[in-house]
């Protein structure tokens, strides 16, 4: 390691301000991946300006609202389609124990583990 990577690490114990390529970097209202950026300067929090937009409305609402900071608001239509997904989840997950008891094939197991990460995946998106 070199001195300046060893001065950097003791100025910046923590890593922040490091870009990492390759890192997951959802956009912070609508879980678009954004772009690895290597310039220099703040990392980019959203992947548009309408993005910015309603994550900027939401602040403000929250604020008169009298809500904690980190509160999550859904809206009923929201929360049932939360709910299911997390169902659809749960189901796939069941399929793959249901298949290695009955002694699927490693290609079938293959088949409905990819359901479940695309179930997984599915849920990382909240709005």
């Amino acid at each position: 390691m070199s001195s300046t990577t060893t001065q950097a690490a003791a100025a910046d114990p923590f890593g922040h301000g490091r870009r990492r390529p390759g890192r997951a970097n959802p956009c912070g209202w609508c879980g678009a991946q954004l772009p690895d950026e290597t310039g220099t300067g703040r990392r980019r929090r959203y992947c548009a300006q309408a993005c910015r937009q309603r994550a900027y409305e939401r602040r403000t609402a929250v604020q008169r609202g009298g809500l904690p900071e980190d509160a999550v608001v859904l809206s009923t239509a929201e929360f049932a389609d939360l709910q299911d997904r997390l169902f659809q989840l749960r189901c796939a997950a069941e399929d793959v124990l249901t298949a290695a008891e009955d002694g699927a094939t490693p290609a079938e197991l293959g088949e409905l583990a990819e359901r479940v990460r695309e179930g997984a995946k599915g849920l990382e998106r909240l709005r």
